[in-house]
């Protein structure tokens, strides 16, 4: 599928490139939630985390282990998010992986989870339909 990342990518867009490997390509949020929220995407196509291959997985996950206290130390941040929209519903617009890095600071009132408490019995027959597709 051809989204602006592919472009970007491709330098057919131009974007704050902070990062690049064979595989993976990080780049700064053109509307960030704070300074330093970048975007790290796989090079290979994929949607989302239904269909990236393992190995894509893999080298995403490596370069966000590397960027994140990299970019927080550069910003001066004092925590990280580490997070993915995956699928339309979950918030997602740009439908090619990528997770966000996102600099938090004291106060900057960016994310809250509200959290809603499972009801009586709703745990493990939730836990029980998880596992059942595990088999």
């Amino acid at each position: 599928m051809e989204t602006i990342f592919s472009k970007i990518i491709r330098r057919e867009i131009s974007a704050e490139i902070v990062y690049e490997t064979e595989q993976v390509l990080a780049f700064l949020d053109s509307s960030p939630n704070n300074p330093g929220h970048t975007l790290v995407i796989p090079k290979e196509p994929s949607t989302d985390v239904t269909d990236i291959t393992p190995q894509s997985w893999a080298y995403v996950m490596e370069a966000v282990r590397f960027l994140a206290p990299k970019i927080q130390m550069a910003v001066g941040a004092q925590a990280m998010n580490v997070m993915m929209n995956s699928g339309k519903a979950a918030g997602q617009v740009v439908f090619h992986t990528h997770i966000h890095l996102i600099p938090r600071f004291e106060g900057d009132g960016y994310i809250h989870w509200p959290g809603h408490p499972y009801t009586e019995g709703e745990l493990p027959r939730i836990a029980a339909l998880i596992r059942q597709t595990l088999d």
